[in-house]
């Protein structure tokens, strides 16, 4: 499945300021990377695939609409996806878009 343009072009609307920020393809998706780092993408299995602080990741995935990413059958903190029902708002996306652009922000530039 590729990935949802619309959503990219969603979230390119509310990053397109952002300082240092970058676009790249890459788990299936279009990623967009704020220093190198990659803050969230318009992933090519629907909806968001987020980047956030791993602490806070056993919170937040308690939101339906939160999931713990998986690669290789491996669950990892860190990373989310998002469902796509859920991000129908410029209000909705826009929240978990900032979450993933500010700790993409907090990491060292690559």
């Amino acid at each position: 499945m590729a990935y949802d343009e619309d959503l990219a072009n969603r979230i390119r609307e509310l990053v397109q300021d952002e300082p240092g920020l970058t676009e790249k393809r890459m788990f299936g998706g279009l990623a967009f990377l704020v220093n190198g780092n990659m803050a969230v993408s318009a992933s090519g299995q629907g909806g968001l695939l987020l980047r956030v602080d791993p602490t806070d990741t056993p919170a937040l995935v308690q939101r339906p609409e939160a999931s713990r990413f998986e690669m290789r059958g491996r669950e990892m903190d860190g990373w989310l996806r998002i469902d796509p029902s859920s991000l129908a708002s410029k209000r909705q996306l826009r929240s978990w878009v900032s979450r993933g652009v500010s700790y993409a922000r907090s990491l060292p530039a690559k």
